[in-house]
């Protein structure tokens, strides 16, 4: 069943969170589904695993020939190797980075993604999902050359991708504070964020909006003061390259 992290006014926010189904074999993945009265969004659909639940979910509040979009973060397979068929079964565009829109058409059959890639600019952009539009925010090297957030003005809710990731942790339970479940996540952002200059960048960007609630793709949502605390912590994280050195880079043994 999915986690309903908002609901007002026919807008809701879903988090669906156990549908990757290969246990420690493969890394857990949090998918997305935002509702606003019969139409909807679905961030970072995952892979094959996932689409038979989330589409069944999503049926459950519009008709699939009523989903307006796809939204990929960026490219990794945990995020988008279901695309083929959700290019089947749905009419819905895909957003993602103009990075990567050459590239997720390798995803599927030859002609599915034509005329329905939507390149999100380096920028940033609005996307329309119903009444609402969810800001498509600059996270580039976050991990990935051409990376997106998504923010939701109605819920508050910014969709992080890979920042803010937790593993180890239960997904379905809300961090209120950051100092404990910092075990879960510091090795996982000194690796994966590429230096501490583009978590700084991104804290300035976000600090003066009214966030409730970070929601990564793996892992536990951060809210109430942890929100904050997340924030200041990445802006003196030392990650990436930041550690890199010499040592990294010797031929094997």
């Amino acid at each position: 069943m999915p986690i309903e992290l908002y609901s007002e006014g026919g807008h809701r926010c879903l988090m669906f969170t156990d549908l990757s189904g290969h246990g420690d074999e493969a890394v857990q993945a949090n998918q997305f589904l935002i509702v606003d009265d019969d139409t909807g969004a679905i961030i970072d659909p995952g892979g094959n695993l996932a689409y038979h639940e989330l589409y069944l979910g999503m049926s459950r509040y519009f008709a699939p020939q009523r989903l307006s979009s796809i939204i990929a973060s960026h490219a990794d397979p945990d995020i988008i190797a279901s695309l083929d068929r959700w290019m089947t079964a749905t009419t819905a565009p895909l957003y993602i980075s103009s990075l990567w829109a050459r590239f997720a058409p390798h995803f599927c059959k030859a002609g599915k993604t034509e005329g329905r890639i939507v390149a999100i600019p380096d920028p940033g952009m609005r996307i329309p999902v119903g009444r609402s539009k969810l800001w498509a925010l600059p996270a580039h090297f976050l991990h990935a050359e051409g990376n997106f957030q998504f923010w939701d003005p109605v819920s508050r809710i910014l969709f992080s991708g890979d920042l803010g990731v937790s593993l180890g942790g239960d997904p379905r339970t809300t961090i209120t504070s950051l100092g404990p479940h910092l075990k879960h996540m510091e090795a996982f952002h000194r690796r994966y964020m590429v230096s501490g200059k583009i978590l700084r960048l991104w804290a300035d960007m976000v600090e003066p909006l009214p966030i409730e609630m970070i929601v990564p793709q793996h892992g536990a949502p951060l809210a109430g003061p942890a929100v904050r605390e997340f924030i200041a912590w990445v802006r003196t994280l030392e990650c990436g390259i930041d550690r890199m050195s010499s040592r990294d880079y010797a031929l094997p043994a």
